[in-house]
């Protein structure tokens, strides 16, 4: 465990220099992916890898200009472009390696913002043509994003952000990984309770 979280460590920390909650949310969002594999029953070994690998899923932002990042208000059409081209980028980056983690981050990085209806990006990916490692992040990242405080946003209490989850399975998530996130959403949980930052809402059982 401890040479995993060292592996993820350099990254959250480069992260941490232009914004100091997403260098959380990228460890956050390892342990989320792993809890909801485990729940999903597959191997010990693939749980690990998420582990290592989600972490990088937003490794693109870091193109992102700054003021685009920090926006308090809402997107306009230019900007979110600019963001939606971070799943690219952060593919381009990491793709070429001959590690399998970062092979696998290279592939989170490109699926997690692809939707289960087909409305996402970069691709429009639908259904099980989304990588499930893809499927799982997405639903860790956006249950994250929720709960955690943003430039645009208060952070959602637990038990709004878990509702969203569930009523965005068949359009945004895949069911079978909602279903899973709901079983390990305890551990997530006690996580949490844990691993809180000064910008995370202090969050309970629901």
């Amino acid at each position: 465990m401890l040479m995993q979280l060292e592996m993820i460590r350099p990254l959250a920390a480069v992260a941490s220099y232009r914004d100091s909650a997403l260098g959380s949310h990228l460890i956050r969002i390892g342990f989320y992916c792993r809890a909801i594999a485990e729940r999903l029953h597959l191997p010990a070994d693939v749980q690990e890898l998420l582990l290592k690998a989600a972490p990088m899923h937003d490794l693109g932002k870091l193109a992102v200009p700054d003021f685009i990042l920090s926006k308090p208000g809402r997107l306009d059409d230019g900007e979110f472009a600019i963001v939606k081209r971070h799943t690219v980028i952060g593919h381009e980056l990491l793709k070429d390696s001959r590690s399998t983690t970062l092979q696998t981050a290279a592939m989170i990085a490109l699926t997690h913002h692809e939707r289960y209806d087909g409305t996402g990006y970069p691709h429009g990916l639908k259904g099980n043509d989304i990588p499930l490692l893809g499927r799982i992040c997405a639903v860790g990242d956006v249950f994250d994003a929720l709960i955690s405080e943003r430039p645009y946003k208060k952070a959602w209490p637990v038990d709004r952000a878990a509702g969203e989850i569930a009523v965005n399975a068949g359009t945004h998530f895949d069911p079978r990984v909602v279903d899973a996130f709901y079983g390990a959403l305890p551990d997530l949980l006690r996580f949490l309770g844990r691993h809180c930052d000064e910008r995370y809402r202090t969050v309970s059982a629901v």
